[in-house]
């Protein structure tokens, strides 16, 4: 995991920096690759915004949250990776859930003859029609 932090426009914060990369360590156990992530906390006359940019693998996520309190900022930002990071899982997953079943019934009906050919197999011959005389 590769967490680059940046502070815009205040001086920067040990604790802010421990703060933002604990709540990104706990981002990573969602994910199958590797993270990489870069944080831009900055502020804007009186508000505290938190910025932040994850890729991994091939996913690429991005959410700003601005605030009063930068903890808060940090915090709300976080909260919506998680979601983003959870939406696109479980899209992933389902998307694996139909290709699997639909594989399955693709196995059954290779497996079973085909309606069509049990009706005729069900069928009685008809005998051949004599010709009138």
């Amino acid at each position: 995991m590769n967490v680059s932090i940046t502070f815009r426009h205040m001086d920067a914060s040990e604790a802010i920096k421990k703060h933002a990369a604990a709540k990104l360590t706990k981002l990573q156990k969602f994910l199958r690759q590797p993270m990489t992530a870069k944080v831009t906390i900055s502020v804007d006359k009186l508000k505290h915004v938190a910025e932040a940019r994850i890729s991994s693998g091939g996913a690429h996520l991005e959410a700003k949250e601005s605030s009063d309190d930068m903890y808060t900022s940090i915090d709300r930002m976080i909260e919506k990776l998680d979601r983003q990071i959870r939406v696109t899982k479980g899209a992933a997953e389902a998307r694996r859930r139909t290709a699997k079943s639909s594989a399955r019934a693709g196995e059954a009906a290779a497996a079973e003859p085909s309606p069509v050919k049990k009706a005729a197999k069900a069928r009685p011959k008809k005998a051949a029609k004599k010709p009138k005389r």
